[in-house]
């Protein structure tokens, strides 16, 4: 029997200009959305829920091999570096189980 192997990444983000929850909704619920479309993912937001200018997104994602999940994580975390707008990763960590 295949064993299931959990990985979560966890990101903090920071975000300048940004003066509102509703503002920071705006940057944060299409970021969730296209990280769920692009990468299979469960996405969401876990801290900073009433922090204007920071927020704590996490990702996880399930498989049966270790290193392909601790792979989509990275890519994760590199795709919100290099895609997300008005995003600034403060850290990630990834945590395989």
């Amino acid at each position: 029997m295949s064993r299931a192997i959990l990985g979560v990444c966890t990101i903090e983000l920071g975000m300048d200009g940004v003066y509102s929850l509703k503002e920071k909704r705006s940057i944060i619920q299409p970021l969730i959305r296209r990280l769920q479309s692009e990468f299979n993912a469960s996405v969401a937001e876990i801290e900073d829920l009433d922090s204007w200018n920071s927020a704590v997104i996490a990702a996880a994602v399930v498989g049966n091999d270790s290193q392909y999940v601790n792979s989509v994580l990275s890519k994760i975390a590199d795709w919100v570096e290099t895609q997300g707008r008005d995003v600034e990763v403060l850290d990630h960590t990834i945590e395989i189980f």
